[in-house]
């Protein structure tokens, strides 16, 4: 075979892409229509004039990832995350009859009437569930019911583009205490005393002390390894009773990798004191530790699943 037939069995990615944009119909009314709803959250998308002074909510929302007290880090990487993904359902997505879609404007009119609640009550994560709504009623209404069931992941990942700051409290602080309780006691197990005090543990002798913060505790990994568990599954797997079994895990694993990266700060600071446990805990590569068992984890237990989702295709 030879370069040309190659290039015309096989066209490269950029190719592929420009052949699927031509085929998708009504580009224009929906880019035209999504350019005027995100204008509207621009101008008049903050309910709120707090501590950032703008009326847009793309500005509140970039404060939020530049606020280094956030542990929501990957925040701001879920919109190229997103659009990854229907690119890789591209070819599935313009199988589907593609049509405008009336309905698709309840959605949307649902969307406004959030919007002006948000304002109503002052409440900014109104306006963020509203931004992603209307989108998803304009593409509704642009490609038709079809596109949005199977547009619907990973459409939904974006909720994870949403700082939760304050609101995730009631997530946090148990996890705060299992972390610790489970330091403490396989500490005892490896030979390491430490008094627990609340959300703090406490060497007899005074060496240490650390606090299992929020951050410590595993809402920083939890929702980064909830979104892997997520992306994981829908890409592997077909049945949605799997899909949340892995999905399920990700708390699991959040803990066990959290309560590794506290065990190995408390075992250093034991020998070396609290200079060098602040060393293991400052250290950006102790700092992934947290990921290793979720990634282990769902490899192993993915390809599992996976195979027996095969055996029970062949049966």
């Amino acid at each position: 075979m030879n370069e040309n037939q190659k290039s015309d069995a096989s066209p490269d990615w950029w190719q592929d892409t420009l052949g699927c944009w031509q085929r998708l119909p009504n580009k224009a009314f929906f880019f035209g229509l999504l350019a005027a709803w995100l204008a509207l959250f621009q101008f008049f998308g903050n309910p709120i004039l707090g501590y950032v002074h703008s009326s847009s909510l793309f500005a509140i929302l970039w404060n939020y990832y530049e606020n280094p007290a956030m542990d929501d880090d990957y925040c701001e990487l879920v919109p190229f995350l997103v659009v990854i993904l229907y690119w890789c359902k591209r070819k599935e997505l313009l199988a589907q009859p593609l049509q405008t879609w009336w309905p698709g404007m309840l959605i949307l009119m649902g969307a406004l009437l959030l919007q002006i609640a948000a304002f109503s009550i002052q409440q900014q994560l109104f306006s963020i569930a509203a931004l992603f709504m209307g989108i998803f009623g304009l593409m509704g209404l642009a490609w038709g019911r079809e596109w949005l069931k199977h547009g619907f992941f990973p459409f939904w990942l974006f909720i994870f583009s949403v700082p939760l700051g304050d609101h995730a409290q009631f997530i946090t602080f148990p996890l705060q205490q299992i972390v610790c309780w489970l330091t403490e006691q396989c500490s005892h197990l490896l030979g390491v005393e430490v008094i627990r005090i609340g959300t703090t543990l406490y060497d007899p002798n005074g060496k240490y002390a650390y606090e299992v913060a929020a951050a410590c505790s595993g809402i920083r990994s939890l929702t980064a390894i909830f979104l892997l568990a997520t992306v994981y599954g829908f890409v592997v797997l077909r049945s949605p009773w799997k899909r949340l079994f892995l999905m399920g895990l990700a708390p699991v694993f959040s803990v066990v990798g959290n309560l590794l990266r506290m065990l190995m700060i408390i075992l250093t600071a034991s020998l070396g004191g609290q200079a060098a446990g602040n060393f293991v805990h400052e250290n950006f590569f102790t700092s992934l530790v947290p990921y290793v068992p979720a990634i282990m984890g769902f490899i192993l237990i993915g390809n599992w699943l996976e195979k027996r989702e095969k055996k029970e295709a062949q049966e």
